[in-house]
C-alpha cells in the first residue's frame, strides 16, 4: 500500500527509457534477411509507444540476427502509414481487427526465424533483451519458453515470471519488489511468462497450434501456451538477464469490466475447463507466495562458503559452481550465502544463471538471522570448509533440525597444513595443522554426511572415523576434447594463483630450479603462469622464460595451444583442479606424486611423474619429441576426467546423498 501511494518519479533514469513525445521521423532498424529470431509486435493504435519501442530496438541491437514483423491490427490512427516509413521492418496489415491472439498468430505464420519473440508495442527493450533469452535456451536443454524480467518505467519490478493457482488464478511474481534484489536475479522454472516478451521456437509454437483462439481477442493465451509447451515435456523459464520496460495497461487498460480487460474473467473459466487435470497439481488458492514460488522445486538447499565463488579464480570455486548447477538441475531450490556477506552484481547474476539465489548484504545481514526465519524450510544445508562449518553447524541443528547437515571439506585442510609443516620444518605450521585436524574431525563426527574430493582422503577418514558417512564428491569438469594437433603446440603452462601456498611454492620452484634445467635442454621454451599474482611476486619471480600473465578470462586458448601443463606441487591435499582442467582439454600433464594423489592416474599411461627439476626437464623433452606418447597421454587424460570427474559422476553422488 505504501508503494502504491508514495510519490516517485514517473521514470527511473537508470533504465534510460525514452520519452514518448518525440516527433515522428523515419529511421532504419538493424534487421537481417537471414534471422535467427523473428520479433513479432502486434499493434493497435498507440503510435508513440510503438515508435518508442522500435527506437529501443535500434538503440539496443542484439548480437543475434533478427527480423522485425509488425502486425497492424486495423489501427484507428495513422500507425500503418507511419510505420511503413520505417526501414527494416516487415509490416502486415490486418483488414479487420483480429485482436492480440490473431495478430500474433498471423505474424508467426510469415516468420523466417528459428525462434519467435512476441513483444508488446508498449515496451522498451534494454541491453541483452534478446541475447539473454537465447542464452537461456542454449544453457537449458529442456527450455520451451523463456520470458523476460518486466519492470515498470519507474523502476519497480512488474513481473519475474508468473504463478498459476489450482483455480486458474494467476499472479505476477515479484510485483512491486526491488528489481535488482538477488531473489529476482535467478533464472528459474515458472508456471508461465507474460506474452509482453516471450521467446519460443517457431517449430514448438506451431506444433501446439499457436496461441489458442478460444481466448480471443486476448487474456490467458500466454498462460495456456505455457501449459501446452509443458505438456510436450519442456519447461518455461524466467530469464532475469533479459530486461524489458513495460507500460502495463496501455494496451489493454486496467478496468476488469471494460475494454480488453473484460475478457480476463471469462477466459479464466475457459482455461480452468481446458486444463482441469493439470491444474490439480498447482498450488491451492491462498498458498503463500514464497511457497508458491518454490512449488515446482523438490525442496530447499542452503550452501554456505567463506566467500562468493568465482570460477576464474580457483579450482574450489569452479567445483562449487558446478555443484550449484547440478543441484538446480536436480530440482532443488538453492540459496548460497557467502560468510563474508559480500557479492558483486556480476557475481549475483552469474550464480543466478545457475539457478541460485545469493543471500548477501544488504538483503541478508548474516546467516544466524536468516536461519532463524527460514530454517524450517530447509531440506539440507551444505557448509563448505571447516572455518565456516565450525561457526554454523550448531546453529543449523538448532534452527533447521529436520535438515540434512553436510560438511564439504573442499580438501582436508589439516592434511595440507601437515605436509607444508613437514616440508618447511616450521613448528608453528605443525601446531596449526594439529588444531585444524581436531576441528575437522569434530565436524565430521557431527555432520550427517561429509564430502571429500579424493579416494585417498576417503580412505584416511575411514581409518580415523569408521562410523562417519564420508562420500566422494570430487572436482567437476566438462570434457572439452583435444582441439589442436600436436604439431601446432609449444611451451608449457602452470595453472593457479600464488595466493594458495602450494601454488606459491610451486611457482618459486619453477623459477629457481625447474626452468633453468629445462631451458638447458630446450633453450627457447617458456612456462606461462596463469592465475592471480601480486606485483611484488612478479618482480621477485622475473626470470627469462617465465611469463606471469595473472588471471586470464579464459584458459581454453592457452590449454589448446600448449605442449603440456606442469603441476610441480611439493605439498597439498585434495584433488588438483589444474590437472583436471588440463586433461579435460586433452593436454598432457607432468606432475609430482603428491599432485596426482587420489586422482586415479597411472604414471606413464595417464600422466608423466617428476620429482625433481631434472625429471621435469627429461619428461618435457620426451613430449617435445614423441608425438605418439603425447597422443596417448592426451587420450587417456580425457578418459580419466570423464570417468572420475565429470558432472555425471558428481550428479550421482548428490542424488545418493540428498534423495
Amino acid at each position: 500500500m505504501r508503494q502504491e501511494f508514495e510519490r516517485r518519479p514517473a521514470l527511473d533514469d537508470s533504465l534510460q527509457v525514452a520519452p514518448l513525445d518525440v516527433p515522428f521521423e523515419p529511421f532504419s532498424l538493424p534487421t537481417s534477411e537471414c534471422p535467427q529470431v523473428s520479433v513479432v509486435i502486434p499493434v493497435y493504435g498507440k503510435l508513440p509507444y510503438t515508435v518508442a519501442c522500435l527506437r529501443s530496438l535500434q538503440r539496443h541491437a542484439p548480437d543475434a540476427a533478427f527480423e522485425l514483423i509488425v502486425v497492424d491490427d486495423a489501427s484507428p490512427d495513422d500507425s500503418a502509414a507511419s510505420l511503413a516509413r520505417i526501414e527494416g521492418l516487415r509490416l502486415l496489415s490486418n483488414e479487420t481487427n483480429l485482436g492480440f491472439i490473431g495478430s500474433c498468430n498471423a505474424g508467426a505464420q510469415v516468420a523466417r526465424g528459428e525462434f519467435l519473440l512476441f513483444l508488446n508495442n508498449d515496451t522498451q527493450v534494454l541491453p541483452q533483451w534478446l541475447d539473454g533469452l537465447l542464452a537461456c535456451f542454449a544453457e537449458q536443454a529442456d527450455c520451451g519458453i523463456a520470458g523476460s524480467k518486466l519492470v515498470y518505467p519507474d523502476g519497480r519490478l512488474q513481473e519475474a515470471g508468473g504463478l498459476v493457482f489450482a483455480d486458474g488464478g494467476c499472479w505476477n511474481a515479484g510485483r512491486f519488489e526491488q528489481r535488482d534484489a538477488p531473489a529476482w536475479q535467478c533464472r528459474r522454472e515458472v508456471d508461465y511468462v507474460s506474452g509482453a516478451s516471450l521467446l519460443i521456437r517457431k517449430e514448438v509454437f506451431l506444433r501446439v497450434g499457436g496461441f489458442d483462439t478460444r481466448y480471443a481477442p486476448a487474456y490467458y493465451e500466454d498462460t495456456d501456451l505455457a501449459f501446452a509447451v509443458r505438456q510436450l515435456g519442456l519447461k518455461v523459464y524466467y530469464e532475469p538477464a533479459s530486461v524489458i520496460a513495460h507500460y502495463e495497461g496501455i494496451s489493454a487498460g486496467t478496468d476488469l469490466a471494460s475494454g480488453m480487460k473484460r475478457h480476463q474473467a471469462p477466459n479464466q473459466a475457459k482455461f480452468l475447463a481446458k486444463w482441469e487435470t493439470a491444474l490439480a497439481s498447482q498450488p491451492p488458492p491462498g498458498t503463500a507466495l514464497a511457497q508458491a514460488l518454490r512449488w515446482r522445486r523438490r525442496g530447499r538447499v542452503l550452501v554456505a562458503d567463506s566467500m562468493t565463488p568465482d570460477p576464474t579464480r580457483d579450482s574450489g570455486s569452479l567445483r562449487l559452481c558446478a555443484i550449484l548447477k547440478l543441484l538446480a538441475a536436480q530440482g532443488w531450490s538453492t540459496s548460497f550465502l557467502p560468510d563474508d556477506g559480500s557479492a558483486s552484481e556480476s557475481e549475483i547474476r552469474m550464480l543466478g544463471t545457475l539457478g541460485t539465489e545469493v543471500l548477501c548484504r544488504p538483503w541478508v545481514s548474516n546467516l544466524p538471522t536468516w536461519l532463524r526465519e527460514h530454517g524450517p524450510e530447509l531440506n539440507a544445508v551444505i557448509l563448505c570448509r571447516h572455518t565456516v562449518a565450525g561457526q554454523y553447524a550448531a546453529l543449523v541443528r538448532k534452527y533447521a533440525p529436520q535438515a540434512r547437515l553436510v560438511f564439504d571439506t573442499v580438501d582436508l585442510h589439516f592434511l595440507r597444513e601437515q605436509r607444508a609443516a613437514e616440508l618447511s620444518g616450521n613448528s608453528s605450521l605443525a601446531r596449526q595443522a594439529q588444531a585444524s585436524r581436531k576441528s575437522e574431525l569434530a565436524l565430521i563426527r557431527e555432520a550427517d554426511i561429509t564430502f571429500v574430493v579424493s579416494p585417498h582422503e576417503q580412505a584416511l577418514l575411514a581409518l580415523e572415523l569408521p562410523a562417519a558417512r564420508v562420500e566422494l564428491l570430487s572436482n567437476i569438469h566438462d570434457v572439452y576434447g583435444c582441439r589442436r594437433p600436436y604439431t601446432e603446440r609449444r611451451d608449457l603452462v602452470f595453472i593457479g594463483g600464488v595466493g594458495h601456498p602450494p601454488n606459491a611454492d610451486a611457482v618459486r620452484w619453477i623459477a629457481s630450479e625447474i626452468l633453468p634445467v629445462l631451458r638447458s635442454r630446450i633453450p627457447d621454451i617458456r612456462i606461462h603462469v596463469l592465475g592471480d599474482i601480486t606485483e611484488e611476486a612478479k618482480r621477485e619471480l622475473a626470470v627469462p622464460g617465465l611469463e606471469l600473465h595473472g588471471r586470464v578470462p579464459d584458459l581454453t586458448p592457452w590449454l589448446d595451444g600448449a605442449l603440456a601443463s606442469l603441476a610441480p606441487l611439493r605439498f597439498g591435499a585434495g584433488v588438483k583442479g589444474k590437472i583436471n582442467m588440463a586433461m579435460g582439454h586433452g593436454l598432457p600433464v607432468i606432475a609430482t606424486r603428491i599432485a596426482i594423489e587420489g586422482m586415479q592416474l597411472e604414471p606413464g599411461v595417464d600422466v608423466l611423474v617428476a620429482e625433481d627439476p631434472a625429471d621435469f626437464a627429461v619428461e618435457a623433452s620426451r613430449l617435445a619429441s614423441d608425438e605418439g606418447l603425447w597422443t596417448v597421454l592426451s587420450r587417456n587424460g580425457l578418459r580419466n576426467v570423464d570417468e572420475h570427474f565429470s558432472p555425471r559422476v558428481a550428479a550421482a553422488t548428490l542424488h545418493r546423498v540428498l534423495d
